[in-house]
């Protein structure tokens, strides 16, 4: 089937006359001349889109309209009457109508407004259910990227992942190195296994070994029972350790040792537990300079740094804001309920102008703190703090370092759409709120057939 169809019309011949054309063209059709039935069908089953006469006795289309935005029906609503009058076509697409059709119609222009409306269910669905599955693998969000560093970064880390050598994430705060370490735990063998974090600035030293190894009962006063450690819990998994470069000397001994040995004790324990784990470690120092600095030690060091993945600063991936908007965009607005779908031009503008010290982890707070406060659908330089409306003139640039042309920005976020939606065209073209026949005109341009 092409899709589930409510036909709602109190004339009994133009009832049967559109339940039989609409099922003809391959849609499964429930058809009723009750508007107050066709409320209970709406509780009671999914459809994909509804089309309503909006004249009817007791209820009338615009309260099947309402009753559809009202309870969160997932379905397109066309209306369909042979007295239109602009206030109401008006009201109707004010209500959420996806179509206004007036009798006497063209058999031809009811199918093509039929598939549109499917189609847009059926999108925004998929879309939502992917979104869902996405949060749901806690916090294994996809990185969203055109820049060819962090590409070629990217495609480095998929290389690596399958070796299971021990992987050293350099980079400032707030640049994603979590969310790389997880890509290179979801790229190899262990995907399937745990994927452990732990911020090793965050604990004493002896809570620090605590957490790593556990300890046995009547390790120490209080040790009621026996305390699993992270890195037995990553068995068979990765496990990421975060800020490694603030460890004290006397734990880099302790992590050394297991890096080295492939065991570790619990405390108050005397048989050593093997590790079956892979060890990707992170910092947002340099190093090296640490190493020269006498805060970190240089066979640790080398013994991490068997790959090092270097991420960069979201300055010097400017290109990349428009996408991180839009799928901060997309997750925020679901999460809060709200529909906020795009940041006013001249929001992005200063986004683009801002230097952004805390990375993508600063742009995402700011993209989530606009969907708060916005009142429409967009987020407009009002919603956004004062040091960033203070950022002055936009300046996008390429890799070059040269400005961005709106040319390039336009041709970038097309590709970025498509790619988004599998290549489909038409979902494309909505995504950007154009008709098909610009798309099209806009691929051959550009060259992204």
């Amino acid at each position: 089937m092409s899709g589930r169809l409510l036909v709602v019309d109190d004339e009994r011949i133009a009832l049967a006359n559109l339940k039989h054309v609409l099922g003809k063209a391959g849609y499964e059709v429930t058809a009723t001349s009750s508007g107050a039935r066709a409320l209970e069908m709406l509780d009671e089953q999914p459809f994909d889109a509804v089309l309503t006469d909006l004249r009817m006795e007791q209820v009338d289309g615009m309260q099947v309209l309402r009753h559809c935005r009202e309870r969160g029906v997932d379905a397109e609503v066309i209306v369909i009457t042979g007295f239109a009058t602009p206030e109401s076509a008006v009201e109707a697409m004010r209500e959420g109508a996806f179509y206004y059709i007036v009798k006497p119609f063209r058999l031809d222009e009811v199918r093509k407004v039929v598939a549109e409306a499917v189609e847009k269910s059926r999108l925004r669905r998929e879309n939502r259910d992917l979104r869902s599955r996405l949060d749901s693998l806690e916090g294994r969000g996809r990185i969203v990227t055109q820049d060819e560093t962090m590409l070629r970064l990217l495609d480095t880390a998929r290389q690596v992942a399958p070796t299971d050598c021990n992987v050293l994430v350099v980079g400032d705060t707030g640049t994603g190195k979590e969310l790389l370490a997880r890509h290179v735990h979801d790229a190899s063998r262990r995907a399937r296994g745990p994927f452990v974090a732990i911020n090793c600035g965050a604990f004493s030293e002896d809570l620090l070994a605590n957490e790593l190894f556990g300890h046995e009962k009547g390790a120490y006063t209080g040790a009621t029972g026996q305390k699993t450690g992270l890195v037995e819990a990553a068995q068979g998994g990765t496990l990421f350790l975060d800020e490694v470069t603030e460890m004290t000397p006397a734990m880099q001994v302790k992590l050394l040792r297991l890096l080295q040995e492939r065991e570790f004790l619990r405390l108050g324990a005397s048989a050593p537990v093997p590790a079956d784990v892979r060890f990707v470690a992170a910092t947002n120092r340099d190093p090296q300079q640490a190493v020269k600095d006498g805060v970190f030690r240089q066979d640790l060091y080398f013994r991490l740094n068997v790959v090092t993945l270097k991420l960069p600063a979201l300055a010097a991936r400017k290109a990349d804001i428009p996408l991180l908007c839009a799928s901060f965009l997309h997750r925020y607005s679901a999460l809060m309920g709200k529909e906020v779908e795009a940041v006013a031009p001249e929001a992005l503008d200063l986004l683009m102008a801002y230097d952004f010290p805390g990375n993508v982890r600063e742009l995402e707070n700011l993209i989530e703190r606009g969907v708060a406060v916005a009142t429409s659908g967009r987020i407009e330089a009002a919603h956004l703090p004062e040091e960033v409306r203070g950022a002055g003139a936009p300046a996008p640039r390429g890799r070059d370092g040269t400005i961005l042309t709106l040319e390039e920005m336009e041709r970038n976020y097309i590709r970025w759409v498509l790619d988004e939606l599998g290549g489909n065209q038409q979902a494309a073209a909505q995504r950007l709120g154009i008709d098909r026949v610009t798309l099209w005109r806009k691929l051959k341009r550009y060259a992204l057939e």
